[in-house]
């Protein structure tokens, strides 16, 4: 796990690296790499290295990346985003028996709106969802929505879906659940996401002065899908 030995979750990631036919990839925007409790250094722990891909910027192009410009090309790749055009993916596993190449975009939504509309790359790969079937477990950090999930948790569902095996998505968040209950014992605070703090009136800072910000909070609370 890379983590020092009294913080050390090894003992709660996978003996071998799970075995998947799809290959993911990772979009990491640079802010997410310093962050002391990220998720996705546990995910790659549980998968065989030519199976997670990590690729860290904000921009990409075919010049720089001829790689992730092919697998943006074939017609077996999927990218994680959810919006008006993504089909379900469990729709999407049920018509297709080939192995998969899944883009998840890591970091915050605001980072990981700017990484795809900017990158023409990520905008030719079928576009997938998520049901929000599950509340994060990742509890240490602020969620935008009670159904946003972090990138492992995104992968784990993701995975288990696509391999059709669910205890995929209980062995990747076993290392997930272990961590925040690690920082849990030693001081930190359990974090509502923004909806919840809005909805219980729990929400502490200023209000933004930014309209557009402005008016997604209102969405938050009226329980409008954003």
């Amino acid at each position: 796990c890379s983590r020092p030995q009294k913080v050390c979750l090894c003992p709660f990631l996978p003996v071998h690296p799970l075995k998947v036919s799809t290959c993911l990839y990772i979009i990491q925007h640079p802010a997410e790499e310093s962050r002391v409790l990220r998720t996705v250094p546990l995910l790659a722990a549980c998968l065989p290295p030519d199976k997670c891909k990590i690729l860290v910027g904000r921009r990409f192009n075919e010049d720089r990346y001829p790689e992730l410009a092919t697998v943006c090309r074939n017609p077996n790749t999927l990218i994680l985003y959810p919006g008006a055009e993504a089909t379900n993916l469990e729709e999407v596993a049920v018509m297709s028996s080939s192995p998969s190449v899944m883009i998840i975009i890591d970091g915050t939504w605001s980072q990981a709106k700017d990484i795809f509309y900017k990158n023409a790359l990520f905008r030719l790969p079928k576009q997938v969802q998520l049901k929000p079937s599950i509340s994060s477990q990742y509890v240490i950090r602020t969620q935008p929505t009670n159904t946003c999930l972090s990138t492992l948790e995104c992968a784990a569902v993701a995975l288990s879906i696509l391999e059709k095996n669910k205890s995929i998505q209980e062995t990747i968040l076993h290392p997930l659940q272990a961590l925040c209950s690690f920082q849990l014992q030693h001081g930190a605070q359990i974090h509502h996401s923004k909806e919840h703090l809005l909805k219980n009136g729990l929400y502490d800072k200023p209000m933004p002065k930014n309209k557009r910000k402005l008016r997604r909070m209102e969405l938050l609370v009226n329980n409008v899908k954003i």
